[in-house]
């Protein structure tokens, strides 16, 4: 397909097979889906690639910014944690519909219709966030590998360049495989976290509070640093590249009736896989809350600072422990959608194939050079500010995702039947807007102060 700097099209997207390699070819259409099988055997056929999109939605990056909001501000957090999660069940069935029905992902789609400066351009601040969200997996699961073993922090972040490894070796072995260790890994995480709950005793009263917007986010700088933090944390802009490839990796049908039903499954596997994620944001949030916060411990920001305060200040033998180990399976579990996102985005803007070791490997040192510098300078009290950071960061390239995004979706000429409501398409613009906003308050308040 021609490219064109319009980014209203001018003619609908080839099918795969004209527009050129299908999105993740080594597992395109791999996992099969009975057309005669019942609604339950399809719903856990098409479940999977939407717990790969959630572990983006609780790496580490996620608990710099909750453990901070909720230690510092209490439950008032709690609400744009709620409306971040409710734009990330939006924009990720929006990212699945593109992929279903166009049979190209979003990286490809702008690749197709773009101007090749355009598309350099999206595919360089892609690469930005990818970055700012491997520098949070290294740093994240370099303070669990500190806070069980007592290894020394720039010693974890030099390991954790080599869990590619385990990223291949389960890429070898089917897409299935990997999507069980990632659900096994969130379970993980939802117990810990379950646990820690039970013991804080939260006032759950002001936490069913915290869930309502306060115009005060906006008012305090401070607080809004952190909440966009969060955004940028939970609506991950290299997610929407990764969820419109991986729903192809089902093989459900090229005809119409087939891709609605694929879309009404994929929709339905993400939104659920995403209030597992919710629940756990919102758990790491108000674990900050009750254990600190109304403790009168409100500078509790640092991860090995919770975790040297969690068991004392609880009570519970194993609650650090627990603490560190979900850390430790986030920060791994992050490391296979990086992978996965890394080599679409590549793939699909570049038209570059590389090795995925090869792939890793790069993605892995742009993420630890700034992590080693940060520490060497600064000593390891900066760990949390850098995670705080990359969180922020990721914030600043949503736009440049989400916006080619609706536009692909809105087309008629590009999607057909499949084209977004006129209701859905306000809504589409809203979040924009609402991102771009919030990004633009926070700079306001940043260079006014």
């Amino acid at each position: 397909m021609a490219r064109t700097a319009d980014p209203i099209f001018e003619s609908p997207a080839a099918p795969p097979s004209i527009a050129g390699t299908p999105s993740l070819p080594e597992a395109h259409r791999t996992v099969p889906i009975p057309s005669t099988a019942s609604w339950i055997r399809k719903i856990f056929a098409f479940a999977g690639p939407g717990y790969l999109v959630a572990v983006g939605y609780m790496d580490p990056g996620n608990w710099a910014t909750d453990l901070g909001g909720g230690s510092k501000f209490g439950y008032t957090l709690l609400s744009v944690i709620l409306l971040s999660n409710l734009m990330a069940m939006f924009l990720q069935a929006l990212s699945a519909k593109l992929g279903i029905v166009s049979g190209r992902d979003l990286a490809q789609a702008c690749r197709d219709n773009y101007s090749k400066p355009v598309s350099n351009a999206l595919w360089f601040l892609c690469e930005i966030a990818i970055a700012a969200c491997d520098l949070a997996e290294v740093l994240g699961s370099a303070v669990a590998l500190q806070l069980l073993f007592g290894l020394p922090l720039l010693a974890g972040v030099l390991i954790t360049a080599f869990d590619v490894l385990i990223v291949l070796s389960l890429q070898g072995r089917g897409f299935r495989l990997i999507e069980i260790f990632v659900v096994t890994l969130i379970a993980t995480i939802g117990a810990c976290f379950a646990y820690e709950i039970f013991f804080a005793q939260p006032l759950w009263k002001q936490a069913a509070i915290g869930f309502i917007p306060s115009a005060e986010i906006l008012k305090n700088r401070e607080m809004l640093y952190i909440a966009i933090g969060i955004l940028g944390a939970t609506v991950m802009p290299h997610n929407l590249y990764l969820h419109s490839s991986i729903v192809q990796t089902r093989d459900f049908g090229s005809e119409p009736s087939q891709k609605k039903e694929a879309l009404r499954f994929a929709v339905l596997d993400s939104t659920i896989a995403l209030f597992i994620a919710l629940f756990i944001n919102a758990s790491i949030l108000i674990l900050g809350a009750a254990a600190f916060h109304t403790r009168g411990l409100h500078e509790v920001a640092e991860i090995s600072q919770a975790y040297q305060l969690l068991t004392p200040t609880l009570g519970a033998a194993f609650a650090s422990t627990l603490f560190a180990c979900a850390l430790l399976a986030s920060g791994q579990n992050s490391t296979l959608t990086g992978t996965l996102a890394g080599q679409i985005v590549m793939e699909g803007f570049l038209n570059i194939r590389l090795k995925p070791w090869l792939r890793r490997l790069i993605t892995r040192a742009i993420a630890i050079v700034p992590a080693i510098i940060v520490i060497a300078i600064y000593g390891e009290g900066k760990v949390t500010s850098l995670l705080i950071l990359s969180q922020v960061i990721l914030s600043f390239q949503l736009p440049f995702a989400v916006i080619p995004l609706v536009l692909f979706t809105s087309n008629r000429r590009y999607m057909g039947q499949f084209v977004n409501s006129r209701l859905t398409v306000i809504v589409a613009w809203i979040v924009a807007a609402a991102i771009l906003i919030l990004n633009a308050e926070l700079l306001w308040l940043t260079f006014r102060s």
